[in-house]
C-alpha cells in the first residue's frame, strides 16, 4: 500500500507508540478484573487510579472528578440526560446549532419528550452571541450544553465567559471538549464549567475509552445502572487497557500541548495559505483567530465535497468533508449552513485536521496536488459557466 498522509485528525488519531506500549499488560498478563477480591484482579486498580490523576493533571482538576466512559458520545449522552433526570422541575436545554451529533441529537431527542429546547445560532464566523446567551438562560434552565471547539471549523467558543453566564443564572454547563483536549491548556478549578467530555482516540489513545468529568456538587444521575464501578457513577467493568492507555496519552499530550500551538500550527497555516492563493473560488470557512490549532475547513466553490476526497485518496491523502459522524449524507454539513456558507460552497467545504505526526514534506505533498484536483473538477463541473 502506498504512503498513507493522513490529516484527519479530528475524526481520529494514531495511537501513540508510547499509549501502545503502555497498553500491552493489559491485553496479554494484567488481565485481572479490578473489582476482584484476589490480588491477581485487584492490582490492576492502581494503574486505573493512576491514569485518573494523570487526566486530571491535563485537565487542571482533582482526579475524584474524572469517571470513566466508553467514548465521547457516551459522556455527552451521561451529562445531558444525567443532568435532565437529576432536575426533573426543570424543563429547558440550551445548546447551538453546530453542536456535534452526540449532543444535538440527544437534546432533539430530548425536546420529543417534552422539554423546551433552544438551538443559539451562529454568525458567519461560527460564534454565539452571548448576549442572546444570557437573555435565553432562565429559571427552567437544567442545562446548557456548547462545545469547547468546532470538530468541523475548527471554532473555539469563549467557553470562560459563556460558563460564567450559565453559572450566574443558576443552569448546569456542559461542554463537549473533545476537540480541545490536548491541543489547547485546560485549567476547570479555575473555570465554572460543571460538566466536559472528553474522548480517547481523538488524543492518540485508542477507540472505546472517554471521560466524563463532573463537577464536585454537580447534581447528576448515573447513566448507566448496575455494579459499584466508578464509585457507582456509571456501572460497567473497567476498559483497564484503554484507561491505561488514556492516562498515558494525557501525560503525553500535556508535553506536547505547545508543539500543537508551535509546530503544528505553523504546518496548518502552511497548507491553509498555499490553498487559500493557489485554488480558484477558494475560501476559509470559520473564526480565523479563534481556532484549534490543527484545524482548517476550506470551501472550493461549485465542487462536490466527495469528488475532491476521492480524488485525494487516489494520491494516499485522508481529508473529511465534515464529521465522521455525518459522513455518508449527501445534505451539506449543518455546520455550514448554521454559518450562512452559500450552498455552492458548502457541498464543496474540506477539513484538514493536522497533529503532531504530520511532516513539511507531507504537506508540501498535498499543496503540490490540491490545484490540479480543483482545476481538473471545476473544468468538468456542471455548475461553472
Amino acid at each position: 500500500m502506498a504512503k498513507v498522509i493522513y490529516f484527519d485528525n479530528n475524526a481520529t488519531t494514531k495511537v501513540a507508540p508510547e499509549v501502545f506500549e503502555a497498553m500491552k499488560p493489559f491485553l496479554t498478563d494484567l488481565y485481572g478484573n479490578p473489582s476482584s477480591m484476589h490480588t491477581f484482579g485487584g492490582q490492576v486498580e492502581k494503574y486505573i487510579r493512576h491514569s485518573r490523576e494523570s487526566i486530571a493533571g491535563l485537565l487542571g482538576c482533582d482526579s475524584s472528578e474524572i469517571i470513566f466512559t466508553s467514548c465521547g458520545t457516551e459522556s455527552d449522552n451521561a451529562a445531558i440526560k444525567g443532568v435532565l433526570e437529576a432536575l426533573p422541575e426543570k424543563r429547558k436545554i440550551i445548546t447551538t446549532r453546530v453542536e456535534h451529533p452526540a449532543v444535538l441529537a440527544t437534546c432533539r431527542q430530548m425536546q420529543t419528550l417534552g422539554y423546551k429546547l433552544v438551538e443559539l445560532g451562529v454568525n458567519g464566523e461560527g460564534q454565539i452571541d452571548l448576549n442572546e446567551l444570557e437573555s435565553q438562560v432562565d429559571d427552567d434552565t437544567a442545562i446548557v450544553t456548547i462545545m469547547y471547539a468546532n470538530n468541523e471549523t475548527g471554532v473555539i467558543f469563549p467557553i470562560d465567559k459563556i460558563a460564567a453566564i450559565v453559572k450566574a443564572k443558576g443552569a448546569v454547563f456542559h461542554t463537549d471538549a473533545v476537540q480541545a483536549v490536548g491541543k489547547i491548556p485546560l485549567n476547570l478549578d479555575k473555570s465554572n464549567i460543571d460538566l466536559l467530555s472528553l474522548s480517547g482516540h481523538k488524543l492518540h489513545a485508542p477507540k472505546g475509552v472517554g471521560v466524563l468529568y463532573i463537577r464536585k456538587g454537580t447534581r447528576i444521575s448515573p447513566f448507566i445502572i448496575g455494579g459499584h464501578q466508578e464509585k457507582s457513577r456509571r456501572a460497567g467493568t473497567e476498559n483497564v487497557a484503554g484507561i491505561v492507555a488514556l492516562g498515558r496519552a494525557a501525560e503525553l499530550a500535556a508535553k506536547e500541548i505547545k508543539q500543537e500551538n508551535t509546530k503544528v500550527k505553523k504546518l496548518r497555516d502552511r497548507l491553509e495559505n498555499a490553498l487559500l492563493i493557489n485554488c480558484p473560488d477558494a475560501m476559509l470557512n470559520g473564526d480565523k483567530v479563534n481556532r484549534l490549532p490543527n484545524t482548517t475547513n476550506i470551501s472550493f466553490e461549485f465542487i462536490e465535497g466527495e469528488a475532491i476526497l476521492l480524488s485525494l485518496d487516489q494520491f494516499g491523502i485522508c481529508a473529511s468533508s465534515g464529521s465522521a459522524c455525518t459522513s455518508g449524507s449527501l445534505e451539506p454539513s449543518h455546520v455550514m449552513r448554521a454559518m450562512g456558507v452559500p450552498f455552492t460552497a458548502a457541498h464543496g467545504s474540506i477539513r484538514f485536521s493536522l497533529s503532531r505526526y504530520n511532516t513539511e514534506e507531507e504537506v508540501d505533498f498535498v499543496i503540490e496536488k490540491m490545484p490540479g484536483i480543483i482545476n481538473r473538477l471545476r473544468d468538468i463541473s456542471p455548475f461553472v459557466k
